[in-house]
């Protein structure tokens, strides 16, 4: 008998909102491909854990090796997702890092770096499903953002303009994807105690903060916020079931979710009116609209 639960890849599955999303679907009887890099390296212990924690469970969420910033890894992983479960309903780009700091003090490498994880490594899983979902006619593909791609945190300002263009990529496919029955949107997250403060390093030529004064102690005040919020990440899993449990075409562009970064939700409003003002103006709005396959046929 064929399966017919839904396939959903999540990336950047080791820790933090990945893990707990994988975890949620796959409790919610989704079949979950949880994908991280260094499956049998540095990230050995967390792969385990998640695998025995389905087995226990009697789950369908398989873990399976993906580096995002790998062109050949992003193409074997989900050529690996379509073999064994034979469709992609679902595809959320979790993957991601932060830096903090002044911008000065970080270099061209550090910024590229973070670019082809947070932005690059985006589009890559995204052309790699959607031939797949053109397939299908249907499929919904769902970047978890942050509000800090809507306003600017001084001290993490790569990190707000490696989200700012992954805005920008996201609301693109989902105009572009729209005609075809692809759903295609972001989830802001606010500050969240997901681990990732933790792991956020700074420019590797920090005596260029030098010259700033004051504002040199930011950066460390930004990250402590973070570290210390007192929010529940398993809200943002929530939020994501949610959104897939949604009927297709009938999503919304963005969710914000969290009580930081006070007004993105205006922000987020404000464009939404702009956005359908330029699309009528360019005389596209028709060709932008949802139309799921029963329409397109």
């Amino acid at each position: 008998m064929k399966d017919t639960r839904q396939v959903v890849v999540v990336t950047g599955s080791n820790s933090g909102f990945g893990r707990l999303i994988s975890e949620t679907l796959a409790r919610e009887d989704y079949m979950v491909f949880a994908t991280m890099r260094a499956v049998n390296g540095r990230n050995a212990a967390a792969a385990a854990e998640l695998r025995e924690t389905a087995r226990k469970a009697s789950r369908l969420l398989h873990v399976l090796e993906m580096d995002v910033t790998s062109d050949a890894s992003v193409e074997n992983g989900i050529g690996e997702v379509l073999r064994q479960g034979g469709r992609i309903d679902v595809l959320v780009n979790n993957a991601g890092f932060g830096y903090g700091g002044l911008i000065e003090t970080f270099t061209t490498a550090q910024t590229q770096k973070i670019f082809d994880t947070n932005v690059f490594g985006a589009m890559r899983t995204i052309r790699a499903v959607l031939p797949q979902m053109h397939k299908q006619g249907s499929g919904l593909l769902l970047q978890v953002s942050s509000g800090a791609g809507r306003v600017v945190i001084p001290g993490m300002g790569l990190y707000c303009a490696s989200k700012f263009a992954l805005e920008g990529l996201s609301e693109c496919f989902h105009y572009e994807l729209a005609g075809q029955g692809i759903d295609c949107l972001s989830i802001e997250p606010g500050a969240y105690p997901t681990g990732i403060a933790d792991k956020i390093t700074g420019g590797d030529e920090p005596e260029r903060a030098d010259a700033y004064g004051t504002i040199r102690e930011v950066p460390e005040r930004v990250i402590r916020s973070i570290a210390t919020s007192k929010a529940n990440p398993q809200e943002i899993a929530n939020k994501v079931l949610e959104i897939i449990r949604a009927p297709a075409g009938q999503r919304a562009l963005r969710y914000r979710v969290g009580s930081s970064a006070p007004g993105v939700e205006a922000i987020n409003q404000v464009c939404e009116q702009v956005q359908q003002q330029l699309l009528a103006a360019f005389g596209i709005s028709e060709e932008t609209k949802f139309r799921g396959k029963a329409a397109a046929d």
